[in-house]
């Protein structure tokens, strides 16, 4: 008789460690340009109004591409469909560093959000191919830990590159940031092609028995999976108020993540080597918590609560943050908490809208939640920027992810049920 948890060790080793070290790259490419502001908003004399453009703009081709990309994958497969997506979006990181201007900062940084479309959601939806909703968010906990190592490894790695690169080759540190940084993706495309399987099926590393058995307990889920028509996914409240909880829970992540660097500037820090090895201690702290918060969310069953007080804990967090700004150690273990409970919010998110929809209705409604909230990764930046070119100070801005973490937070305590079922 086949032991089902050794099975389903057996199929984590297989895909968690790969599809983990693909979206540390994935993050890392996304929000290095919060190191790179360092030193290129000098270089290309960028406002912090137009730096936080650029960083936002990502996201409105990220928006704009994500539904049909997650549709594609259904069509293509898994397999070859997140390979061109980690090709292509590798390629178009390392061009950020032909930036020079603004209005090619704008165009880079668009077009990176249009070639990594599809990424996030698809692997979430992937996911669903293998693990039934039970075992769900902490294998989403362990995939998504990979921000918080992308901030452990990619602080200090970036600021590594920037200071040791300068100059080398007549390129400034931050080019050669977005060039060292972007190729690693392109590899890993061309890895997934022999590393993963489109689903159960296609495993040849699998016997029959086991795929019986895992197909076996994704059917134990319940109820069925909702099989909704494209139309009804759009139109249905209860995936636009989780696109709206995603929303407020992104504000504060992206608010974070492009200015995280900043903030221990302003703390008294200048060094940009030391700057990237404090930002590895907030992430470090995240990475544990969120395991910890999913694992106890999937043992007791209970989602309500280990998705909402994550995102008060992370807004107190930050207003805490803005109260000991200029005190190094008190601000870094207040950015460390703020960090820590917004990362935990995630994995326990998701495990509400992947045991609700099926089919091509999951597709669809995970890039629709992914891609609606994560235009809060274009809102947070650019507001943070311009309320600090205005009262020249992130104070206010911190206060403003705040305040969306804690709506979040109340959003959830409102429409999801204990068991995470939408009211």
């Amino acid at each position: 008789m086949i032991n089902t948890e050794k099975l389903y060790a057996r199929v984590g080793w297989r895909l968690l460690p790969f599809l983990f070290v693909c979206y540390v790259v994935a993050y890392l490419d996304r929000v290095n340009v919060g190191f790179a502001k360092l030193q290129m908003q000098a270089d290309l004399q960028l406002s912090d109004t137009v730096y936080g453009l650029g960083a936002g703009i990502f996201f409105i081709g990220y928006f704009l591409f994500e539904v049909p990309a997650n549709l594609l994958l259904l069509r293509v497969g898994a397999r070859r469909w997140i390979a061109r997506i980690m090709a292509s979006w590798g390629l178009l990181s390392a061009g950020m560093m032909f930036a020079s201007s603004p209005a090619s900062f704008y165009a880079l940084r668009f077009l990176l959000g249009v070639a990594e479309a599809g990424f996030f959601p698809g692997v979430i939806l992937y996911l669903t191919y293998w693990y039934p909703a039970q075992r769900r968010a902490r294998i989403v906990a362990i995939f998504m830990s990979g921000v918080a190592v992308a901030g452990v490894v990619g602080g200090p790695v970036s600021g590594w590159i920037m200071s040791h690169f300068a100059g080398q080759a007549g390129l400034a540190g931050w080019q050669w940031l977005f060039l060292l940084e972007g190729l690693p993706a392109v590899a890993l495309g061309v890895l997934t092609l022999a590393v993963l399987d489109d689903g159960i099926d296609d495993a040849r590393w699998l016997d029959d028995e086991e795929k019986a058995l895992l197909k076996h307990e994704l059917a134990r889920d319940g109820a069925p999976r909702a099989q909704w028509s494209l139309r009804h996914v759009f139109g249905s409240s209860r995936v636009w108020i989780l696109a709206l909880m995603y929303f407020l829970f992104v504000m504060g992540l992206y608010g974070v993540g492009f200015w995280l660097p900043q903030l221990i500037r302003n703390a008294g820090v200048q060094d940009v080597l030391d700057i990237g090895l404090l930002t590895a201690i907030p992430y470090g702290v995240a990475a544990l918590a969120m395991i910890a918060v999913a694992r106890h969310s999937d043992r007791s069953g209970e989602r309500r609560w280990h998705a909402a007080l994550p995102a008060f804990i992370g807004a107190a967090g930050l207003v805490a943050s803005t109260h000991y700004a200029h005190h190094p150690q008190l601000a870094l273990a207040a950015l460390s908490v703020a960090t820590a409970g917004i990362l935990s919010t995630f994995p326990v998110f998701w495990s509400i809208p992947t045991a609700m929809l099926g089919g091509a209705a999951a597709a669809a409604g995970i890039a629709m939640i992914n891609s609606l909230g994560n235009l809060a990764g274009f809102v947070s930046p650019y507001l943070v920027g311009a309320i600090k070119d205005a009262t020249q100070s992130t104070a206010n801005g911190m206060l403003l992810l705040a305040a969306s973490l804690a709506a979040g937070g109340a959003l959830v305590l409102a429409c999801v049920g204990r068991q995470g079922e939408v009211l």
